[in-house]
């Protein structure tokens, strides 16, 4: 056999193989039997039919199809595995000879991870600061704060409603799930809804109704849908209480869990923000290095890699919609106003983003010689299984798919880590 690997551009590669006659026979041979099990020929057992016969029935054409299928898949697949070739796309086969007696040759394109120019990301990296993270006083007290309120009690109030009471409401909009009645339990003042809502309360008493009242959503609200409109509710007193809080000493911290005083108690908050303080920050640092990273280099993405990493985003989000919604996604779809297709290209940017940051990792994880051991890649496995309540349940898992996730994730954090290391402090 010969075979050529050529470079058509950056994301495209051409495979021209030969086949000697000799071998591409013993392709033709088989193909006979495959073709020919199923042939029935008076006098003869099924399987068992001469070759010439066969030939004679199926006809030569058809057999040296199904060889020549047979020669491409198996060679196909050989030479991609040997040259560790990144292939994308199914590849676009085309024969250039075949005929019995004569050598068998076929050319193949495909399309495969593109290549990328990286800049020097040790540079860039070293040139961005880290910025250090500290906890201040006040925010280790909102927390006790929000503890105390937690645990506090709750006495029921005759009198009209108050800022800094706790209220529990029912309420509805005819706007919003089509009037579907909601209830709630907050501090008033600090429920944290659409300006003007939480005053409708004050000076009510439970029991009470407001009539419909109208207000404006605001233009940054979270549902795009309301943004800017002007919605109609109706609010239902419950109940109104005085919350009586916990008195803020030692036994108060004793009573959370193992804690020796209120000050290790404060200790352990402190801990515990610090630590997520620094996670958030480091999270942004790593994206604001492989921005930078990103922005230098120079793009030419496969479009069948953006499809395909558009379909995995548009998947996800149709399976948290469904987990998370009572409406079906037919449904979904009619009160949106759009298509599949047109959710699919709303994913065109952070499709392009994940695909960049994909292959820049890869390509510095292959110079930096950055791999995952085995080991390592157990060791993540087991952890994950044990989120798994019996063996059953984990037997659903492809474990093959699942090693080279794992790989690929493993590589990626000492990769990202590798980035950070370059980075100064502030």
């Amino acid at each position: 056999m010969t075979q050529s690997i050529k470079k058509i551009s950056n994301s495209e590669i051409e495979i021209k193989v030969e086949i000697p006659s000799e071998e591409f026979v013993l392709y033709y041979r088989k193909a006979i039997s495959d073709l020919g099990k199923d042939i029935e020929i008076k006098g003869f057992r099924k399987g068992h039919v001469p070759q010439s016969i066969i030939e004679e029935k199926i006809g030569t054409l058809r057999i040296l199809e199904r060889a020549a299928q047979e020669a491409v898949t198996q060679y196909y697949i050989k030479i991609v595995k040997e040259n560790n070739l990144q292939v994308i796309d199914r590849p676009k086969i085309e024969i250039l000879k075949m005929a019995l007696g004569s050598p068998f040759s076929f050319r193949a394109r495909v399309t495969v991870l593109p290549e990328i120019e990286l800049p020097d990301y040790r540079k860039i990296a070293s040139s961005l600061k880290r910025e250090r993270v500290q906890v201040s006083d006040q925010e280790v007290q909102k927390t006790i704060d929000w503890l105390r309120r937690s645990r506090a009690k709750l006495i029921a109030l005759g009198r009209e409603a108050r800022k800094g009471d706790f209220v529990e409401i029912e309420y509805f909009s005819p706007q919003i799930e089509n009037g579907k009645k909601r209830k709630d339990g907050f501090i008033l003042g600090q429920g944290g809804f659409i300006p003007g809502f939480e005053q409708k309360i004050e000076g009510m008493k439970a029991g009470q109704e407001t009539e419909e009242f109208s207000l404006t959503i605001p233009q940054n609200h979270f549902v795009r849908e309301l943004a800017g409109k002007k919605v109609t509710f109706k609010i239902k007193l419950i109940s109104v209480f005085r919350m009586e809080l916990p008195e803020l000493n030692d036994r108060f911290a004793q009573s959370l869990g193992n804690f020796r005083d209120l000050s290790s108690l404060k200790e352990s908050i402190r801990e515990g923000i610090l630590a997520e303080k620094e996670n958030k920050a480091k999270e942004k640092f790593r994206q604001k290095i492989l921005e930078k990273i990103i922005n230098s280099i120079r793009w030419d993405i496969p479009q069948v890699l953006i499809e395909a990493e558009k379909n995995r985003l548009f998947s996800e989000f149709k399976e948290s919609f469904l987990n998370n919604s009572k409406m079906s996604f037919e449904d979904y779809l009619a009160k949106t106003k759009k298509t599949e297709k047109e959710i699919k290209d709303s994913f065109l940017e952070p499709a392009l983003r994940n695909i960049k940051i994909s292959l820049v990792l890869r390509e510095i994880s292959k110079r930096e010689n950055i791999t995952a051991s085995p080991q390592e890649i157990e060791d993540q496995i087991n952890q994950l299984l044990k989120n798994y309540p019996d063996i059953e349940s984990a037997k659903s898992l492809d474990l093959e798919k699942l090693k080279e996730y794992t790989k690929e994730r493993i590589i990626n954090e000492k990769t990202l880590q590798l980035l950070e290391g370059f980075a100064e402090r502030v």
